[in-house]
């Protein structure tokens, strides 16, 4: 694929001749084929072959990809340097911050020797609450089995219901409400202590309940 801006565009598409050495040159022009990329999408041709539309998905995918990745080493970056500044910063690059957020949470705990180009940031982020030789437990089943991002989800969900089952049964507290910033706050947390979010959890109120019971 390649890129044009509007300028571009308007370029290849006129007819305007321009002489080069004393030989009359057309603008080039898009082959039958080509795909275009422009700030508000694609420009696509009229036919195109199953195998190159196939193949345009998979290198528009890897670009948005490798666009999480880098937009979250951007952030840790940011937050690294300038900690009284970097949310300013995204806001005035336009990006949602919250998002953001999300990406460097997730390249926070993925240094870039252990990322798996084969795998997507959907993978990584399923398996980043988890201490990092887990993590990298599961990373290389999913390598190994080519499992897309949610049957490494299922897979893993599959896993701690077995692990539960040994377990007595156990009750289910009401579903709560908590904003984005607080959730990421406690995974940071149980990353932190190396456990599952949903084991650091109780292990938090468990400690809260035996506060309030001792006062």
């Amino acid at each position: 694929m390649e890129h044009i801006t509007k300028d571009n565009q308007r370029t290849i598409q006129s007819t305007a001749r321009h002489t080069t050495g004393g030989r009359t040159v057309r603008p080039r022009t898009a082959g039958p084929e080509r795909i275009l990329t422009t700030r508000v999408g694609l420009q696509l041709p009229a036919r195109l072959t199953y195998d190159r539309w196939e193949k345009a998905g998979q290198r528009i995918f890897q670009i948005a990809d490798s666009s999480a990745w880098c937009l979250g080493d951007w952030l840790v970056y940011g937050q690294e340097q300038y900690a009284d500044r970097y949310q300013a910063g995204a806001e005035a690059a336009g990006l949602d911050y919250q998002t953001l957020r999300n990406y460097a949470w997730v390249a926070r705990h993925f240094e870039l020797g252990r990322r798996r180009e084969a795998l997507s940031f959907g993978h990584h982020a399923e398996v980043a609450s988890l201490p990092p030789a887990e993590a990298d437990v599961w990373l290389d089943r999913a390598e190994q089995h080519s499992w897309s991002r949610n049957q490494l989800r299922a897979t893993l969900r599959e896993s701690r219901q077995g692990n539960r089952a040994a377990t007595p049964p156990r009750d289910h507290i009401p579903r709560i409400s908590a904003s984005g910033d607080r959730v990421e706050l406690w995974r940071e947390a149980a990353s932190k202590a190396e456990r599952d979010f949903e084991d650091w959890i109780v292990a938090a109120l468990d400690r809260a309940a035996a506060h309030e019971l001792d006062h």
